[in-house]
């Protein structure tokens, strides 16, 4: 457990802001973990204004890895991040004892932030807001690193209640959440109930744009592993109060990150990587890449987006 000086420390200076893309992971074309590629994309984007990087969310397959294929990937995303760069784990998992020990191995490989996604198998008794305020409390009290909800319910089929948001917020080791739900309105909701400091970022290529001005201190998106520069110049026209020049961006933005989340997932999205200059890959089994015509689609609702 932290000491109450490292944990007030990271409440000053730990600050979520900007964009986080939430990498993939590489594969190569028997389904292994494709380190030289993993470096690749990293170093590659170190070039643009991101503020670090998220590893083994859901974008990454983390379902499809073992423990320690997540750990070792962990490494590598490490190992080509500069210095400055916020790093931020994945390391959900359904008992608090597991994702414990991941978030305790982030930490010791040199990750800033656990991210932790709600539990979900055991229906019954996990969606109840007293199971996962006891899940988070615990994971938090235990964690070398700070904690970050993640709330994406098209996955777990469970919305963490706003309530429960805000009672969590006063942890001193839980200090934000990123919110993949796409609900403008539950944003704009739970960003007045929560404990000053608390930072939500959006986890929507679609709304983050909205989201940041409902009071999101930035974004954990998809789309931003092939569209990095797009996903950038909104935040950075955010940051400077450019209004229109960023709704724009984002609306450029929208059409090929719906494609995406609404009919090619994944797969799609390792496609367009490859499209920009990046490793996208083949994804792992069993997942299906996408047909010669849905390629086709991806291409063309890319074109004039590359980066």
């Amino acid at each position: 457990m932290l000491g109450v000086g490292r944990l007030v420390r990271f409440w000053l200076i730990m600050k979520l802001q900007g964009i986080f893309p939430a990498l993939t992971s590489s594969f190569d074309h028997e389904g292994n973990l494709y380190k030289a590629k993993v470096i690749h994309n990293v170093e590659r984007l170190n070039q643009i204004g991101l503020s670090g990087y998220t590893v083994c969310g859901s974008t990454g397959e983390t379902p499809l890895l073992s423990t320690e294929e997540r750990l070792q990937l962990m490494e590598w995303v490490r190992d080509a991040s500069p210095e400055g760069k916020t790093l931020i784990a994945g390391v959900g998992a359904e008992s608090v004892h597991e994702t414990v020990r991941v978030a305790n191995r982030a930490a010791d490989i040199g990750y800033h932030v656990a991210l932790a996604l709600t539990p979900f198998y055991y229906r019954g008794q996990m969606h109840r807001p007293d199971t996962q305020a006891l899940y988070f409390r615990a994971v938090a009290d235990r964690s070398k690193i700070p904690v970050m909800l993640y709330n994406i319910p098209q996955v777990t089929g469970y919305g963490l209640p706003l309530e429960t948001i805000a009672e969590l917020s006063h942890h001193p080791n839980i200090i934000g959440m990123k919110d993949s739900s796409g609900d403008l309105e539950r944003i704009k909701s739970v960003v007045p109930m929560v404990k000053p400091g608390f930072q939500v970022l959006s986890g929507s290529g679609t709304g983050f744009w909205d989201a940041m001005q409902a009071g999101a201190t930035g974004a954990i998106l998809a789309i931003a592993n092939a569209l990095p520069y797009a996903c950038v110049t909104a935040w950075e026209a955010f940051r400077t109060r450019e209004f229109a020049a960023g709704a724009d961006w984002q609306s450029r933005i929208i059409p090929p990150a719906k494609l995406i989340a609404t009919k090619y997932g994944i797969p799609g999205l390792k496609h367009a990587m490859d499209l920009n200059g990046y490793y996208g890959g083949p994804p792992r089994m069993p997942f299906v890449p996408p047909s010669p015509e849905g390629r086709a689609e991806i291409e063309q609702i890319f074109d004039g987006l590359r980066s």
